[in-house]
């Protein structure tokens, strides 16, 4: 995948790209997406694959109630390992891994652990992201909505 570097405004006809006009996406600063059969290595992959499949079954019903775009930063040793959005503001709902492509509302960036103990009911999310387990941008409220969420999963 390529995207481009420089900010030329207008490319005249007859001239296409010049030499280093483009960089490989996934180089080095931006966070890698692991290859597919490394998936299975994160504790959180199996959770994020169910609540996907849940999120198919009731969605339309959860964008009425929730209206919202979610994107979750998993981290690990404080390098994102993975990326999963959950819509639930368009259609009938949906959830993806990698970035939004819409605008998120709201961003969490969270350790892999932490997002497990969260899921599980362990800790309290307030408690947690008061304490600095984990950062959120954007419309913080939004996360009380995204808890629900979790919690109508945890029931099925």
């Amino acid at each position: 995948m390529w995207k481009r570097i420089d900010h030329q405004p207008k490319i005249k006809a007859g001239n296409g790209p010049q030499v280093g006009q483009f960089k490989a996406l996934g180089s080095a600063g931006e966070p890698a997406m692991p290859h597919p059969l490394e998936l299975s290595e994160f504790k959180s992959f199996p959770v994020f694959e169910d609540i996907s499949h849940h999120i198919k079954e009731v969605g339309a019903q959860l964008v009425k109630k929730v209206n919202a775009i979610f994107q979750l930063d998993i981290t690990k040793d404080g390098k994102t390992i993975l990326q999963w959005t959950i819509d639930l503001k368009n259609g009938p709902g949906d959830m993806y891994m990698g970035s939004a492509r819409l605008p998120a509302d709201t961003v969490f960036t969270i350790p892999e652990s932490v997002f497990m103990e969260l899921v599980w009911g362990k800790i309290n999310p307030q408690k947690a992201f008061l304490a600095g387990k984990f950062k959120v941008s954007g419309k913080v409220l939004l996360g009380q909505k995204l808890e629900r969420v979790f919690k109508d999963w945890a029931k099925t």
